[in-house]
This record gives C-alpha cells, sequence and structure tokens, in this order.
C-alpha cells in the first residue's frame, strides 16, 4: 500500500511545525539534517500543489476567455 501525499495545506502544517521547531528546541546536527529533509520534501510537495491549482486556473480563464463571456 502505497502512502497518500499530504495536501497543500497538511504539507504547509507540517511545514510550519518543523520550523517552530527549529525555533525553539536546541536541535542537535543529526535532526538539523532530518529536519531539512523532511522541509525541503513538503516544500516540494508545496510547490507542485501550487502550480497545479495555477494551471487550473489559467485553463479555467481560457475556457472562459475563448467563449466570450
Amino acid at each position: 500500500m502505497t502512502k497518500k501525499e499530504p495536501t497543500f495545506t497538511e504539507a504547509f502544517q507540517k511545514l510550519d511545525d518543523l520550523s517552530k521547531k527549529f525555533e525553539q528546541q536546541d536541535v542537535d546536527l543529526e535532526t538539523s539534517v532530518t529536519y531539512l529533509e523532511q522541509g525541503l520534501k513538503l516544500a516540494s510537495i508545496c510547490k507542485k500543489r501550487l502550480a497545479e491549482v495555477e494551471n487550473t486556473v489559467m485553463q479555467i480563464q481560457e475556457k472562459y476567455n475563448e467563449s466570450n463571456i
């Protein structure tokens, strides 16, 4: 069974939680690297989701611009 990729909101919240951990705790080097990797993965998911939404919005705009509404 494959793990479902988080939604934009879920990924953004997890990214925010990671940044708060960095701010509030004395994080050791190994943990920092783990957090960095997780953060980059979550940022990538957010970027991908935003691109998908932007593409959808552009398609909707094109659809209605072509129909002269």
